[in-house]
């Protein structure tokens, strides 16, 4: 295993100051289109996106970022600064969850298919299994187990610049997913090995697809 880079101490930044020495000044547009609540605009972002990250951190300060996937409308907006995202059945890590309860701060990445800009949520987080909320979730008659409930600082739409330079939406840069192994084969490569057999992996390939189906809400 090659050993870890070392960065040159002498180029790292140390602090606020020496970093934004490097920048221009931040455009005044930058900073007064922060809001601490929802607007029509910031309403409708949310109504349209079926897909999020949200990033927590854990007591000892490692951070996580997770995704959250769902139709177009998925996360509820009970009112101008609370939010509700349902919790779907995933591989119970609870990650995410566990860090809210150890630190409620959140960070938000809400993405619409199409668009190359995005709307940036922060706030605080908490856990609820509040049966009339979980209701407003529910999907093929499947309600979530918990949900959560993020209270709003601070709402911005983000600019297109990131998602333009990697062209993202750009149907001339899908990559053919056949290019890597399958994800329970590198998980098996990370863990216990995976078979040599192709007709065993093939099999343990087609239970995940099974899976996928079986227990997606």
């Amino acid at each position: 295993m090659a050993n870890e880079t070392e960065l040159n101490p002498d180029f790292l930044i140390r602090d606020e100051q020496d970093l934004r020495s490097l920048f221009p000044a931040t455009h005044p547009i930058a900073i007064v289109k922060s809001r601490d609540r929802f607007d029509k605009h910031a309403r409708d972002f949310v109504a349209r996106s079926p897909f999020l990250c949200i990033g927590t951190q854990s007591p000892d300060g490692t951070a996580d970022v997770s995704p959250r996937g769902d139709p177009c409308g998925f996360v509820k907006i009970l009112d101008d600064r609370t939010l509700l995202i349902p919790d779907r059945p995933g591989n119970n890590r609870l990650d995410t969850q566990a860090n809210i309860l150890a630190n409620p701060a959140v960070g938000l990445l809400f993405m619409i298919p199409g668009y190359d800009e995005t709307l940036r949520v922060n706030g605080t987080a908490r856990i609820t299994r509040d049966p009339d909320l979980l209701a407003l979730m529910a999907v093929q008659d499947r309600v979530p187990t918990i949900a959560i409930a993020v209270h709003v600082e601070e709402v911005f739409i983000h600019c297109a610049k990131a998602f333009r330079r990697a062209k993202l939406w750009d149907p001339g840069q899908l990559q053919d997913r056949s290019e890597m192994p399958s994800l329970i084969r590198i998980v098996l490569d990370q863990t216990t090995g995976a078979p040599d057999d192709p007709e065993a992996l093939k099999k343990i390939d087609a239970d995940l697809e099974a899976g996928y189906r079986r227990t997606m809400y």
